[in-house]
């Protein structure tokens, strides 16, 4: 193994943990903060200008939380911003994007089988995509539709499930997914650096001048954190959904990324609630299994209607000898997942999954039916290596009937 080799993956590795270094601080000071805000109890005793107050007890301390309704008389002159951990997950995923799915883009970005289209137009429309993403959401908030926050969020879902449709159409299932869940991210990076901290720091400006802070900002800036606080369980989702071909793979996965949202949304609802000491609805965890459901139900269908999925091999054998079988992974699989990968840009095997010898082959049976038949995920690409339907038959007869092996 060559020496860039090695870099490569470290600093595919280094990336890999940043981004989740960073994004495991940013959905904690939000779900945070977003708990802090609803869980503030107002009182007789709490002075003008303060929105409430909240008592915790933490690592054996106690803290006492006060809100000032826009902002304190006088400004401290030690003051926390929360922003870098949102722009450190941001700068951490954008170089996985490009990392994996830009200089990968005939693996990762395309299936040739559902737009023809070369690695430049590809990434050149991903690009626009979380800009055009951006921009949409930004205009929507500032619009009169803002001030409805139902039906900005309506509005909302019903967009981003549009662009789901739409984005898998261009792209491979797997790429799609990677492109919502970046669009998403990007929208909620976006709405820290150009409204959240801009706000804040235009009411700090106001406070050092003497002049009281417009309430505008700062209710601008919490609109954009609920948002926020409400789409961090789908993002997670859609980060790891390369991961589960079931989900990208699946003729209905635009789909599905819609019910991912809902399950999201309906889950956070439930401890906002819960948080604000509210009546806790439990009608949420109903209607998060109900979807959860429908995902499964619908990951299934490319099962029930695919010819080399619902017969033992559309070839017509009943047997499938384990040559036949070795014959097929070797020729269409193993230039990847080897120990020494031959096809260009993979310098490692897959998530380290080797397909050369036949105990390698029979020991991965289950991944290989699932991602070769039941989903046709791989070859990626849109079947780059041109994996016929009747291998994937010959792979279906040996898996049903054990795999077996020589």
């Amino acid at each position: 193994m060559t020496v860039s080799i090695i870099a490569s993956e470290w600093a595919n590795f280094l990336i890999r943990w940043v981004h989740v270094i960073a994004g495991i601080a940013w959905i904690g000071s939000s779900f945070y903060f977003v708990h802090l805000d609803l869980s503030l109890r107002k009182h007789d005793k709490l002075g003008a200008g303060i929105g409430g107050e909240a008592w915790q007890v933490h690592g054996g301390g106690f803290y006492n939380m006060v809100k000032y309704v826009v902002a304190p008389p006088h400004l401290p002159k030690e003051l926390t911003w929360f922003k870098w951990e949102a722009y450190a997950t941001w700068i951490s995923g954008m170089a996985m994007l490009i990392v994996l799915y830009y200089t990968q883009a005939e693996l990762y970005l395309i299936d040739r089988t559902v737009l023809d289209i070369s690695p430049a137009v590809a990434i050149s429309i991903s690009v626009a995509g979380l800009a055009l993403g951006w921009v949409i959401y930004d205009l929507m908030c500032k619009s009169p539709l803002g001030r409805n926050d139902a039906l900005l969020g309506a509005v909302g879902f019903v967009l981003l499930v549009a662009l789901s449709y739409g984005f898998t159409k261009v792209f491979s299932g797997r790429g799609a997914y990677i492109q919502i869940g970046a669009m998403i991210g990007t929208i909620m990076v976006a709405s820290v650096a150009m409204t959240i901290i801009p706000n804040q720091r235009k009411i700090v400006t106001s406070l050092l001048k003497g002049e009281t802070p417009d309430p505008r900002l700062g209710a601008a800036g919490k609109q954009r954190s609920v948002h926020n606080n409400y789409l961090t369980l789908p993002v997670v989702f859609l980060m790891i959904s390369n991961h589960y071909p079931l989900a990208f793979a699946s003729r209905w996965n635009w789909l599905i990324i819609a019910l991912v949202v809902v399950i999201g949304v309906t889950v956070r609802h439930f401890y906002n609630s819960r948080h604000a000491h509210k009546p806790s609805p439990w009608w949420t965890w109903l209607v998060a299994a109900a979807a959860f459901l429908a995902i499964v139900f619908l990951s299934a269908q490319p099962m029930l209607t695919q010819k080399a999925a619902a017969t033992p091999s559309p070839a017509g054998v009943q047997k499938a000898a384990f040559s036949d079988v070795q014959d097929i992974v070797i020729s269409r699989c193993s230039m990847c997942h080897a120990a020494e990968p031959v096809w260009d840009g993979v310098g490692v095997a897959p998530k380290g999954v080797m397909l050369e010898t036949p105990e390698q082959i029979r020991l991965h049976a289950h991944a290989i039916w699932l991602q070769a038949v039941a989903t046709r995920a791989m070859p990626p690409g849109g079947n780059i290596t041109e994996i016929s339907d009747e291998d994937r038959g010959v792979i279906a007869a040996w898996v049903q009937a054990g795999a077996p092996g020589p």
